[in-house]
């Protein structure tokens, strides 16, 4: 992997980098030549399952107008039924420039840190079963590795069963 390992950080991956050493983490952005865009691109480039990959999802509330942090494990899709319950009101999919007024960051690069506002975040107890999983660091390629507990603590979220489930009649 470390041939698609590039030499210096994007402004965008940097930022990600600074938060996670401001909250005191040693946790290393890799910015990769290779899109990392979706969770199979990322498993790809890295070696991984793709259930180590966290999804990071941006959601609306459609009464309070908040945005809500959904990280993800990449194996599951996330019920907006379950994650109504969770918030408390409707929500629904967060549109690209609500993302970046939020997060600061564009889809498909969304970090789980560095967010210019606190949003409601939770964590899907999926991710705690791996005992390493990566995050998009910024960027469509950029990414780094860290536990779930190190996830817990830089989001601030509360674990959650949010995985939808196939159920067929």
């Amino acid at each position: 992997m470390e041939e698609k390992v590039l030499k210096k950080l994007s402004p965008s991956a940097s930022r990600v980098q600074e938060a996670i050493n401001a909250a005191g983490f040693d946790c290393q952005v890799l910015e990769l030549s290779e899109s990392t865009k979706t969770a199979q691109e990322a498993a790809y480039a890295i070696g991984c399952e793709v259930g180590q990959i966290v999804k990071s999802l941006v959601f609306r509330g459609k009464t309070s107008g908040k945005g809500i942090f959904v990280a993800a494990s990449g194996a599951n899709r996330v019920s907006e039924k379950l994650l109504k319950l969770i918030a408390g009101e409707a929500v629904e999919k967060a549109t690209p420039e609500f993302v970046r007024e939020k997060t600061g960051f564009a889809i498909g690069g969304v970090p789980p840190v560095g967010h210019l506002e606190k949003c409601e975040s939770y964590v899907d107890e999926d991710l705690l079963q791996y005992e390493e999983i990566w995050a998009a660091a910024g960027t469509p390629n950029a990414l780094f590795r860290l536990t779930a507990s190190e996830l817990l603590t830089l989001t601030g979220g509360s674990v959650v069963s949010i995985k939808q489930l196939d159920v067929f009649m």
